[in-house]
């Protein structure tokens, strides 16, 4: 179902907001739902593999992917009530955040001391991620004028930034 045919109590759901956006409102909730899906995917492996890694340097690296893990999520929830601003609905399905995610794996070494390669694993999820937000940027710049999405984007490519900066910095680049 198209998601401007959704009405709710009789009433278009958030339709002035869609009327500013534009017509292409339907097509940015489905690249903010991806974008969501990918947070949801990233806070999820993480959260495991601060809970997983082993050796000298496990509580260091735990203790930094737990809170990049941590903001994560809040990207996901940013995302969720701006999809829910514009009137559509966040993924629900576990099925769906990975069938629809851009990045729906990261792969956690078998090695839980090997932290290089955990390290690694997460600067290639964090330079992906830039990726997206630099891809919804342009679109936000070239075919949807909503400054409301363009801040809350540009807010999270800055801190998944930092993320990638952290990451090099751990990895000793």
């Amino acid at each position: 179902m198209k998601v401007s045919n959704i009405i709710r109590e009789g009433i278009e759901v958030a339709e002035k907001t869609r009327e500013l956006v534009g017509e292409r409102v339907d097509d940015l909730i489905e690249l903010l739902n991806k974008a969501y899906a990918d947070e949801l995917i990233a806070y999820f492996y993480y959260k495991t593999a601060a809970m997983l890694v082993k050796g000298i340097h496990a509580n260091t690296i735990a203790d930094q992917l737990i809170e990049i893990a941590n903001e994560e999520l809040e990207h996901s929830e940013e995302l969720a009530e701006r999809i829910i601003q514009l009137g559509g609905e966040p993924l629900d399905d576990w099925d769906a955040i990975t069938k629809n995610a851009n990045y729906p794996k990261i792969n956690i070494p078998e090695d839980r001391g090997d932290y290089v390669a955990l390290l690694k694993s997460v600067h290639e999820a964090e330079k992906g991620a830039i990726d997206v937000y630099a891809q919804l940027i342009k679109f936000l710049q070239t075919e949807v004028k909503d400054p409301n999405t363009f801040h809350v984007v540009r807010h999270i490519i800055g801190e998944e930034m930092h993320h990638e900066e952290e990451i090099e910095t751990l990895l000793g680049y």
